[in-house]
């Protein structure tokens, strides 16, 4: 079994959105490779559709662009990405995605892949406190935490 294999049999029954892209930064990448059912609903699409496909496809009017190039000049680093970006689901719907991204890669220490958790998030109301961070809270709280696996992968924990 693959390492790939083995992270796409962890993620499958995960409450937590996750996929996994090749390492192409460049337009037409990255493409999905793997996303679970998580992932799915979060975005409003069945899995089946999703592999092959950009994740360009959630941008739309509101997604930032200092944003968006934050993380694309963390993934052509080959850096961790931990922000928050503005997406949309094919019905028009726009929610806010808590993204953690991280690079996965070979034994020679080449990007090979990246693997994101992702988990819709709302702004809370009134100051923020603790850094930018606490401007944001899950949408839903699930009763099921993070599972001992991802919590090893590190998914948003602040380094």
């Amino acid at each position: 079994m693959t390492a790939l294999e083995v992270i796409c049999a962890l993620a499958h029954d995960s409450a937590v959105a996750i996929v996994i892209t090749d390492a192409k930064v460049e337009k037409p990448g990255p493409t999905i490779l793997y996303a679970n059912a998580a992932f799915s609903r979060l975005v409003g699409r069945e899995a089946a559709e999703l592999v092959g496909s950009n994740p360009r496809f959630m941008q739309g009017r509101e997604t930032r662009r200092p944003a968006l190039d934050q993380f694309a000049q963390a993934l052509a680093a080959g850096e961790r990405f931990h922000g928050y970006l503005t997406n949309y689901r094919p019905d028009g719907s726009k929610y806010v995605a808590e993204i953690d991204c991280h690079p996965l890669r070979n034994a020679e220490g080449r990007v090979e892949y990246f693997l994101a958790f992702e988990r819709e998030v709302v702004r809370r109301r009134g100051r923020p406190w603790g850094g930018t961070a606490s401007r944001f809270e899950p949408a839903s709280v699930s009763d099921e935490s993070l599972t001992p696996d991802l919590k090893l992968l590190g998914a948003f924990q602040r380094r």
